[in-house]
């Protein structure tokens, strides 16, 4: 792979990551993006049960190396003695199955970071049960709160469990052990449990809760898709847009771009009245186009915005002026984020194919035939 340079912030750390699917690869793209060194481990492709794709292996170097050889375990072992930290992502006890568990170099790399990250975590009477992102959600309680009345819960597939709740957790943890371990000279084992991290993001609806302002009945609560104001609704053409205008003024604001100046913008919070104007305010979108919407509500204070595919969000003038997403040879990526002031972080790219990069590093491990 054609190196592109960067000065990220995280420019010169180096992280071995163990090739897998969903959050181990994921958090490692984040990481590559902000300039960290990533060198990925492939297994033979007879052994591989997913390719991460161009998108996750961006700004990444690959080695394929056999486990179950000699030069295979020197290799790997090598990598992971010169890294500040590891991710992996299997099941509790593979690496240790596999003798290169954390324990392996306490003695030989006393500073290593060793990221794990799993659904259920590395304990736990769920530890060794698989599963998938939406059990983990699920178990969580907040898939609860992703439902309507009368229906069953959905959620977005793989971004509230694999990538939020495990890779960016697993990436916080990551730098968080790596800062302590400046100062302690230490490393130590992140066990990132996507679990865990749903669990930890669902904060700000439990304080709600306890205080009173979260009802759990959907037809009290405006989160839950039955007010007039914060909900997504049909329009003419079959398409949809999201209203979100919770604050006051905002309501307002909606009542009179919508026409409905004869309902009282201070009775917003009277459940009673909310199906009744739901059906007004749903009947008004219905009579127009999406296009027609945005052209009439995008960019006010009613808290507006389009649902889109994902085809049509890469060209939308908003993502198009932050330049959030790139096309690479022919396939949409999203960018790296954040931004940051100085430092520049890597540009979308082809990702490297797996074990592109086996002889070059075997060479500089000194272990090349």
């Amino acid at each position: 792979m054609q190196e592109q340079k960067t000065n990220g912030p995280l420019k010169g750390l180096k992280i071995v990551e163990m090739a897998g699917i969903g959050p181990a690869p994921f958090c490692g793209m984040l990481l590559a993006d902000l300039g960290a060194e990533v060198t990925v481990v492939e297994r033979p492709a007879a052994l591989r049960s997913l390719n991460t794709g161009d998108a996750l292996n961006r700004g990444k170097r690959s080695i394929c190396l056999d486990l179950k050889t000699e030069l295979g375990m020197r290799a790997v072992t090598a990598l992971i003695n010169q890294a500040d930290a590891l991710i992996e992502g299997y099941r509790p006890g593979v690496m240790e199955r596999l003798g290169l568990g954390p324990a392996v170099f306490e003695a030989s790399n006393p500073k290593l970071v060793y990221g794990r990250v799993t659904g259920w975590g590395q304990n736990g009477p769920l530890a060794h049960a698989a599963g998938h992102d939406i059990n983990y959600v699920a178990l969580t309680g907040a898939l609860s709160v992703a439902s309507r009345a009368g229906q069953a819960p959905s959620l977005p597939a793989t971004l509230l469990g694999d990538m939020a709740g495990g890779a960016l957790f697993l990436a916080l943890g990551l730098l968080s052990a790596l800062l302590e371990s400046q100062r302690s000279g230490r490393g130590q084992i992140i066990d990132a449990a996507m679990v865990d991290g749903v669990g930890c993001m669902s904060a700000l609806i439990h304080s709600l809760r306890g205080t009173g302002m979260w009802p759990d009945a959907p037809q009290h609560n405006f989160f839950l898709h039955s007010s007039p104001f914060y909900d997504s609704f049909e329009c003419a053409d079959g398409r949809y847009v999201t209203l979100g205008a919770i604050e006051p003024q905002f309501y307002a604001e909606l009542l009179q771009r919508l026409d409905l100046q004869d309902v009282d913008p201070q009775a917003q919070f009277d459940t009673r009245q909310w199906p009744a104007l739901r059906a007004r305010v749903a009947a008004r979108i219905k009579a127009k186009p999406q296009s027609q919407w945005q052209t009439l509500l995008e960019g006010t204070d009613v808290c507006f915005a389009p649902v889109l595919s994902l085809e049509e969000a890469a060209s939308h003038p908003h993502n198009l002026a932050r330049g959030n997403f790139s096309r690479i040879d022919g396939k949409l990526q999203p960018s790296a984020a954040p931004r940051f002031s100085r430092s520049q972080l890597r540009p979308a790219q082809a990702g490297t194919k797996p074990g592109a990069d086996t002889e070059a590093i075997l060479r500089e491990l000194g272990l090349a035939s």
